[in-house]
């Protein structure tokens, strides 16, 4: 779980959510020291962001070989962002899809925007190597996410600096359950259930509801990944497939 293989630092992408607590956790298991960023755009689950902050608490207090490698986070305001967007996760609107066949949680230039300025604060703090959790396998079809992006994103950063950027995507390849698992590997039983009860990763904000995969309203697509992935993930552990009665 501890063992370094680089020894150089890194720099997560650490919205609060379930994939981005689960890079947090690959990049401390493979980093000499790893910061972490987080950006306020005008979200409508703000919630994420407090759940950053309990997350890096406890994995600092539970996971001492981790938290000894766990640096600065940093905020950065893209309030911006939010002005500009008119999606379901910047604006008070039901969740539906465009005729684009995007889903309207889609916030154009998101990720792009996010590296951006993670590769500007890297290149002021050294930190060549910045991680994300995007996903191409179990993901609601972002253009944003996909492998082809990160990778020209990556060589754009690049030039753009004249620094040499490295964009991971531990995630790209793994759909909902292999992210359980990879959470797994890393940090045992502790780190699946740091997950479950404390990122958040639903499109409502809804923190009354606890499912047996964690927080949730239960019908936005991010729920409907979460909750499939975990009952696939359960299965493959010999664990209830079935879905367990929400908790008040």
């Amino acid at each position: 779980m501890s063992q370094i293989i680089q020894p150089e630092p890194a720099l997560v992408l650490f919205s609060g959510g379930q994939d981005s607590a689960t890079c947090l956790a690959w990049a401390l298991a493979r980093f000499s020291r790893v910061e972490t960023i987080g950006f306020d755009y005008g979200q409508r689950h703000r919630i994420e962001l407090d759940c950053r902050a309990l997350l890096l608490e406890r994995l600092r207090r539970e996971f001492p070989d981790w938290g000894g490698r766990l640096g600065a986070d940093h905020i950065i305001d893209l309030g911006v962002l939010g002005q500009i967007s008119d999606t379901a996760l910047t604006r008070e609107s039901a969740i539906s899809f465009a005729a684009s066949g995007l889903p309207n949680t889609f916030v154009p230039g998101r990720n792009l925007l996010f590296f951006t300025f993670a590769a500007a604060l890297g290149y002021r703090r050294g930190l060549r190597h910045l991680v994300g959790g995007m996903c191409e396998t179990d993901y609601s079809g972002y253009p944003d996410c996909r492998d082809d992006t990160l990778k020209s994103l990556q060589a754009t950063l690049s030039l753009g600096t004249e620094h040499r950027f490295v964009v991971h995507t531990p995630l790209m390849w793994r759909d909902k359950a292999a992210t359980w698992r990879l959470a797994e590997a890393l940090g045992g039983a502790a780190l699946v259930e740091l997950i479950r009860r404390d990122s958040h990763s639903c499109y409502a904000g809804d923190r009354e509801r606890l499912h047996a995969w964690g927080y949730g309203c239960g019908t936005c697509p991010a729920c409907d990944l979460r909750r499939h992935g975990w009952l696939e993930y359960r299965e493959g552990e010999g664990g209830a497939a079935e879905e367990l009665p929400a908790e008040s």
